[in-house]
């Protein structure tokens, strides 16, 4: 006990040197004692492991990664397996100690037999990205590929959705002027990073996919599979999900894929992508009561702002400036933290930039409205940050310069907008 208090107060300060020697003690006689044995113990070894080499680099290795297996062992209801795999699985990432086939067997370990609690965003790339590798080498095939990439891509939306409701809740409080308390911000932060890693890992993934999830890789495969796959409800789903996000549904197989998935199980995601169908066939009406089923049937307020979302895009491509408007308003109805959807605003903003103002000052000041747009994104939504912090840079850059202002004396005034974004903008002072 007189150790595991020696080391504690030593590794509160990070005297990660002076921690050593009573944590090891501790760890090697008394490993279920306390749990901070393993709190505190990943951080000196990992201090040990980067101010160390050759062989003694090597002993502090093998300890943390024993470590990690006491902890699950002696602390089961505070580490879970798919944790500790992935702390595993990417120290010897890091420090290069095992083949990537260990690495990819302990990850596909923890996804398969603990995928709850598989939450680490760098282990959630790393497990595709080796998977990807396997492809390449020859030991995996494509649909096992496919079927890595939904299954990841299916963990972190459920984890973003959780992280959304709280992003919500501090839109919502922070709108309404409430104070936060310590705990609230701390809270509130922590889902903000999260949400700004799995945004990252999350676009990093389809650059990983790449063009193996094109139409010529896609499309055969699918047709190979459908006979023995049209009664499984989340193959179609993965499927048609995979036809609309590469730009493939314009091919039959896209047909064959929705109509039986509205047999096998009519739902949001069918009526969703029964309406992109009569969207090609310009059966616009009919698209439209499709699309608002869909909206209708998804009770989950994240998935409900995801059909929106995809909706808005479909009009906007279609130059559809206003309609699509009014169903990213309608995602942030639903999701007060979908930076994405205040991203598309801004664009739809700045795409209409010639439509409003009598003058070429009043055009140009609506890149002033379609940044403020851009901000807020980076504001509310950390998974789009700096994306939307260049974007409002770029609009910025395009609004009227200081030399416009002063040679117009608009500093200060307020422009309306009487086009259909409506609204107002304030000159800013020189």
């Amino acid at each position: 006990m007189t150790n595991l208090s020696v080391f504690g107060e030593h590794a509160k300060v990070k005297n990660y040197d002076a921690a050593y020697e009573p944590w090891k003690m501790v760890f090697d006689n008394c490993p279920e004692i306390h749990p901070a044995t393993y709190v505190y113990g990943e951080r000196i070894l990992k201090d040990k492991i980067s101010n160390s080499s050759g062989e003694e680099h090597n002993e502090y290795i093998n300890t943390l990664m024993s470590m990690y297996d006491k902890e699950l062992k002696y602390f089961p209801k505070r580490y879970s397996k798919a944790d500790v795999l992935a702390k595993k699985a990417l120290l010897m990432y890091d420090e290069k100690t095992g083949t990537s086939q260990e690495i990819y067997g302990l990850l596909d370990d923890a996804f398969q037999n603990d995928r709850a609690n598989f939450s680490n965003p760098k282990a959630l790339y790393l497990y595709f990205s080796l998977m990807v590798d396997e492809y390449n080498a020859g030991n995996k095939d494509l649909q096992e590929v496919f079927d890595t990439y939904d299954a990841v891509n299916e963990r972190i939306d459920e984890e973003m959705a959780s992280l959304s409701k709280i992003l919500d809740e501090y839109v919502e409080k922070e709108e309404a002027g409430e104070a936060l308390s310590a705990k609230d911000k701390q809270t509130f932060n922590n889902a903000k990073i999260n949400t700004e890693s799995y945004g990252k890992i999350s676009s990093s993934i389809d650059s990983k996919l790449g063009d193996l999830a094109d139409c010529d890789n896609l499309i055969p495969l699918l047709e190979k599979n459908f006979e023995a796959k049209k009664t499984d409800a989340q193959w179609l789903k993965r499927s048609a999900a995979r036809m609309d996000g590469k730009e493939c549904s314009d091919d039959p197989m896209f047909i064959k894929l929705v109509e039986a998935l509205h047999q096998v199980e009519p739902s949001s995601k069918s009526a969703y992508y029964l309406g992109v169908l009569n969207d090609k066939k310009k059966n616009s009406a009919e698209a439209l009561k499709y699309y608002n089923e869909a909206v209708s049937l998804e009770k989950d307020s994240y998935k409900k702002a995801d059909i929106l979302f995809k909706i808005g895009v479909k009009y906007k491509n279609a130059g559809q400036s206003t309609t699509a408007y009014k169903y990213f308003k309608q995602v942030l109805d639903a999701q007060p933290s979908n930076g994405k959807a205040y991203l598309q605003i801004a664009s739809l903003y700045a795409n209409s930039a010639n439509q409003c103002g009598s003058t070429t000052f009043e055009k140009r000041a609506v890149y002033w409205k379609a940044a403020q747009m851009a901000r807020k994104a980076a504001e509310v939504d950390p998974s789009v940050k700096s994306h939307a912090s260049q974007t409002a840079a770029s609009y910025e850059g395009r609004a009227p310069s200081k030399q416009d202002i002063f040679s117009s004396g608009m500093a200060g005034k307020t422009i309306q907008f009487n086009c259909w974004i409506g609204g107002s903008v304030t000159v800013p002072n020189l």
